[in-house]
């Protein structure tokens, strides 16, 4: 009994986990990430007082999901005071590596960036290295209580989560090499009349606390969490299994696992499907169901129908939101049930 207490399928856990700060939601493609991130977004927003939304998939969604377009900066998400969205590419920009120097505009900096730029701008991850710094910066600024990540497919959203402690070693290497470089640099820009008495190298130095910082929350079980989105199917299942060893090896913490799309047909009055294709999907999916029950028995697992209509628009989103929170009893009600309005 108090292990059933202990791990409710539903994300009620998450709610009441008030220190949380870093949610990210992810998975294989096309399993639902989208609606269980905007889901969570709009529950976490009742009862906090700052959210942000943050979208890091090259194929934004969270646009089409709210029926609003967002942008790269921070905006509030229409019939809300207290919840933001955004959108943040990662993608090559010499912007991003200018943010290290100072004054961009002055000849011996153009220099340096130039320098740096090739150097570092060939670095893996350095993208999604300045895509996290910027949103660091933007949720101290802004004082977000919560920011809930939209991720990528699973290979780049592990990708992106191994950066602070990547670069972190990288950085170090560069501070310690730090003298050569300087040396080396204002030699060549010497050779070419430059003056270098205004460059800035600290400034790399600089970024290490500030991904120090980042580490260790993304490492804290109290600040951050993964919530894992699958379907009950072979390709799913196993990437979750894959996803979820990852984030052990990274020291992330994950808990929770949501299972979207499962099928339940209507019956007719002697239990049979009425629908025989229906039916025939969830007999296979209730073999994937029954191994995600023992993969995972120790999570709190989420079971999420597959609705008769699209989770799109805030109102869907909110009654998707209320089942992730409370879900339903499938042996009580149908689908079509969960989708009227009350």
């Amino acid at each position: 009994m108090e292990d059933e207490m202990e791990y409710e399928p539903s994300i009620r856990n998450i709610l009441e986990q008030e220190e949380l700060k870093w949610i990210f939601v992810g998975g294989k493609g096309g399993v639902g990430k989208t609606s269980v991130s905007c889901s969570l977004a709009i529950q976490l927003a009742r009862i906090r007082k700052s959210v942000l939304l943050i979208s890091t998939d090259p194929a934004h969604n969270i646009s089409d999901s709210f029926e609003q377009q967002f942008t790269r900066t921070p905006c509030l998400v229409n019939g809300f005071d207290n919840l933001m969205a955004m959108e943040v590419d990662s993608k090559p920009s010499d912007e991003g590596i200018d943010q290290i120097f100072e004054d961009p505009n002055a000849e011996s900096a153009d220099f340096l960036r130039n320098v740096m730029t090739n150097l570092m701008g060939n670095l893996p991850g350095i993208d999604e290295l300045i895509s996290l710094t910027k949103i660091v910066r933007i949720t101290e600024t802004q004082h977000f209580d919560t920011v809930i990540f939209d991720t990528a497919p699973t290979g780049h959203t592990l990708r992106l989560l191994s950066i602070p402690t990547s670069f972190q070693n990288i950085l170090r290497q560069l501070i310690q090499m730090k003298s050569f470089v300087g040396g080396f640099v204002n030699t060549m820009t010497n050779s070419f009349g430059i003056d270098t008495s205004e460059m800035n190298l600290d400034r790399i130095e600089m970024m290490l606390p500030i991904l120090e910082k980042l580490n260790n929350e993304l490492k804290n079980p109290d600040m951050t969490t993964f919530v894992c989105v699958c379907i009950p199917e072979f390709l799913s299942l196993f990437e979750t299994e894959r996803l979820i060893q990852k984030l052990t090896e990274l020291d992330i913490d994950t808990h929770n696992v949501v299972v979207n799309q499962i099928v339940y047909p209507d019956r007719n009055k002697d239990g049979v499907p009425t629908c025989g294709l229906c039916g025939a999907r969830s007999k296979m999916q209730l073999k994937y169901l029954d191994q995600i029950s023992d993969l995972y028995e120790d999570f709190n697992v989420t079971r999420m129908p597959l609705l008769p209509q699209e989770v799109k628009g805030v109102k869907m989103l909110k009654k998707y939101g209320a089942l992730l929170k409370t879900p339903a009893n499938m042996n009580e009600c149908s689908v079509h049930d969960l989708v009227k309005d009350e």
